[in-house]
């Protein structure tokens, strides 16, 4: 989203932490619970976790060393991980039953975070996606009662793992690896466009072992897989970013479904090129009977029908990025770069001069 870029290489000043905490309640009723994260960039130019209530108003929020990204949700639903936006090295635990920050923790020198993570359906370890200097891929594995010590990685069958999602088995994850190897020092500056090998891979969580993995087609290996969401039938909906000429037509929204090949959706050249060949995030509605995808570049939101990938609605939003299902209803809530809120009906809050990040979760 433009209006978030920052040094890329803050680092976690674990020393600093506590000095650094803002946890600030904004709530004077007890019942009032969390219904969303996220991460925000404040008016004064820090970085917050950000938690909100059904209505979208903030119930507190927690420093952070630098831009968020996304963030995991214990199956209780009591604790959310903040990570950083990729490559980033730290993550902050929030207690959201006490709203109260519990502790921050890096990865292993000379790797980094690639933004997601995910626990496991008993919620005693999180994964998160990882690279390092071998450019490997990798599900970095953490202790929860440990504090969050790191106690093991499995591969992810390729380069650049971006967002991992749990299947409804709970005992798969599914993850989308974009294929995109960095430069070191730059990381827009693409050193393999021409053998890109971008693929969604299927790990077994008890054995580590990938147990299916799937490309795109050949003329489609420039479509970088970033980003996920469930539907309710159980298929897997991944949204692409473009790394070939802005002026090729391209199908940006796959579906896939475990034992079949992934099925670009097709839609007019116009709903594809409002997106500016860049899909910044996905969810299913409550049920699961559509799919959103939203642009920052294309300041638009395309809502599919998860049965027949037909397009039920698409809506210009400056910068709009973060979307999850609404608290009530069938629709959605999404947020842009300019520190608004919206849902169905239109705009639900304004923040003024602050600055949602690309993802938003539902507690």
């Amino acid at each position: 989203m433009h209006s978030m870029a920052i040094d890329r290489r803050t680092v976690l000043r674990a020393g600093a932490a506590g000095a650094l905490s803002l946890l600030v309640p904004l709530s004077g009723r007890a019942d009032q619970r969390p219904a969303y994260v996220a991460a925000r960039r404040e008016a004064d130019g820090s970085y917050a976790a950000v938690v909100l209530d059904e209505g979208g108003d903030v119930l507190f929020r927690e420093a952070l060393d630098g831009r968020g990204h996304d963030i995991a949700l214990s199956p209780d639903r009591r604790l959310a991980v903040y990570f950083a936006r990729r490559p980033g090295r730290f993550a902050l635990v929030v207690d959201l039953e006490k709203r109260a920050r519990r502790l921050a923790f890096a990865p292993p020198p000379g790797r980094h975070f690639y933004g997601h993570g995910f626990f496991s359906a008993d919620g005693k370890l999180l994964y998160a996606t990882e690279s390092g200097p071998d450019d490997d891929g990798t599900l970095g594995i953490y202790d929860v009662a440990a504090g969050f010590l790191r106690v093991g990685a499995c591969s992810t069958g390729g380069v650049g793992p971006h967002e991992a999602l749990i299947l409804p088995d709970r005992r798969t994850v599914v993850v989308a690896n974009g294929g995109m190897l960095t430069h070191p020092d730059d990381e827009r500056l693409v050193l393999n466009l021409a053998t890109m090998e971008p693929s969604l891979a299927y790990i077994d969580l008890a054995t580590g072992d990938i147990v299916d993995r799937v490309e795109l087609a050949a003329d489609l290996h420039q479509v970088s897989l970033r980003h996920m969401g469930i539907d309710g039938a159980g298929a897997v909906w991944v949204g692409g970013q473009y790394q070939g000429p802005p002026v090729d037509q391209v199908p940006l929204v796959v579906r896939h479904v475990r034992g079949s090949e992934p099925v670009p959706i097709a839609a007019s050249p116009s709903v594809y090129s409002s997106l500016r060949q860049y899909v910044g995030s996905v969810s299913p509605n409550a049920d699961g009977s559509l799919v959103a995808t939203t642009s920052p570049r294309g300041g638009v939101v395309i809502e599919w029908e998860a049965a027949t990938g037909n397009v039920v609605s698409a809506r210009k939003l400056a910068d709009v990025c973060g979307v999850a299902p609404e608290e009530s209803g069938s629709g959605f809530l999404v947020s842009d770069g300019f520190g608004h809120l919206h849902d169905e009906a239109g705009l639900v809050r304004d923040y003024p001069d602050t600055a949602w990040d690309n993802h938003l979760r539902k507690v």
